[in-house]
């Protein structure tokens, strides 16, 4: 009887340790960076050795694709609540305090009701428009933790030298940030390439120099990870909103809809290029997925399951 009480206790654990495997977050952190308007075609002849050096050690594909149309607002949206335009109803792209915010949870909505920590560095005013009360432990636009209220012009709200680069400096903040607080969720938005590229053009030589300061921005924000130890604790995925040709991005041709998207970190399968369909609402659903963080209502987008091991 002795034995068999005992090999009951014994079977009773191991059922309990799968349990507690299978319900552990595949990574503790999620860190997610938007190269807003960087397109594949124009990445591919710029020097930007950090994001390469990601795409040989992780998962990539140049082909991914964002929603249509393809535009910032909307798009980042869709990016952060996993959901079509048709569903979360985001479908202007400026900041228009009456409107509110989106009425679909976001992703930083289902990781606090897990209980995690969240945060957002954002380049441009409009992304006020995503946070939605209670559910982001800080936001920085500018250097401010804005609320609705105090939200400034954005023209106004950076100084001079921070206004020419503005994904330094909000890079900057963000890897401060993970070192000294490591949120368990943290999303970085890097505003460069978009600007330049209404200005000067998808492709202009000035573009491609603000890509070329996107990728150092990307090697503040692997530093500071580096520096708070979660390098092995940390999935990074890095994508963007649109693609771009001339001096737009909203037509839906291919170079306006194709988007980056790369994984790299614990668990991805390193050097491996994703031969398969992926839309910028697969971007909530894979790092909700990495979180082991259920959605509070249905996704429209898919986890990338491929790029992990």
């Amino acid at each position: 009887m002795r034995t068999k009480g005992w090999s009951f206790l014994w079977l009773l654990g191991v059922l309990a340790a799968a349990f507690c495997a299978a319900a552990a977050p595949r990574v503790e952190h999620v860190v997610i960076i938007s190269m807003d308007g960087a397109a594949p075609w124009v990445i591919r002849d710029t020097s930007m050795p950090t994001l390469q050096q990601l795409a040989r050690e992780g998962a990539v594909s140049w082909e991914a694709e964002t929603i249509r149309p393809s535009v910032t607002l909307p798009s980042h949206t869709s990016m952060l609540t996993g959901v079509t335009p048709g569903r979360h109803k985001i479908t202007w792209n400026d900041w228009r305090p009456t409107n509110g915010v989106v009425r679909v949870p976001t992703i930083f909505a289902a990781a606090k009701k897990a209980g995690l920590s969240t945060a957002m560095f954002v380049g441009k005013i409009k992304f006020h428009h995503l946070l939605q009360p209670g559910t982001v432990d800080h936001f920085d636009f500018a250097g401010n933790a804005s609320s609705h209220e105090a939200a400034c012009e954005e023209d106004s709200a950076y100084s001079d030298r921070d206004r020419k680069n503005r994904a330094r400096a909000v890079a900057a903040r963000a890897a401060d940030y993970l070192r000294r607080r490591q949120p368990n969720l943290c999303f970085v938005h890097l505003a460069d390439p978009d600007v330049i590229g209404h200005q000067y053009g998808w492709g202009s030589p000035e573009q491609r120099r603000s890509l070329q300061e996107v990728d150092a921005a990307l090697g503040t924000i692997l530093k500071g990870l580096r520096q708070a130890g979660l390098r092995s604790r940390t999935v990074v995925l890095v994508t963007a909103d649109h693609g771009g040709h001339e001096k737009g991005h909203s037509k839906g041709t291919p170079a306006d809809v194709q988007i980056p998207w790369l994984a790299w970190g614990r668990d991805v399968r390193s050097g491996t290029q994703l031969n398969i369909p992926i839309n910028t609402c697969d971007t909530a659903a894979t790092a909700l997925w990495l979180l082991d963080v259920t959605p509070l209502e249905p996704l429209d987008g898919r986890p990338v399951k491929a790029a992990f091991q």
